[in-house]
């Protein structure tokens, strides 16, 4: 009777351990999915970024470039703008 009952303690303390170690698999999987879709993100960000500066160098060189045809037209007209 003692060994009946020995083995039911062991087979529902097991039970326990393989049923906490199947949620903490399931949550590793829910973490590195979530960590996979953060990365992912991360890196069209990057992309987005990376886009946003070379516009950016664009159009502060036209603007360089149009300052300087403005300032050959009318040298009056800039300093006036920038004072």
């Amino acid at each position: 009777m003692l060994i009946n009952g020995f083995g039911i303690v062991v087979l529902v303390a097991s039970s326990l351990v393989v049923i906490r170690a199947s949620r903490g698999a399931r949550t590793a999987e829910v973490w590195k999915a979530e960590a996979e879709a953060q990365k992912a993100r991360a890196d069209r960000l990057a992309d987005d970024l990376g886009e946003i500066k070379t516009r950016l160098a664009r159009i502060e060189a036209e603007n360089v470039r149009l300052r300087e045809l403005l300032l050959a037209l009318d040298p009056a007209a800039v300093r006036n703008r920038t004072n």
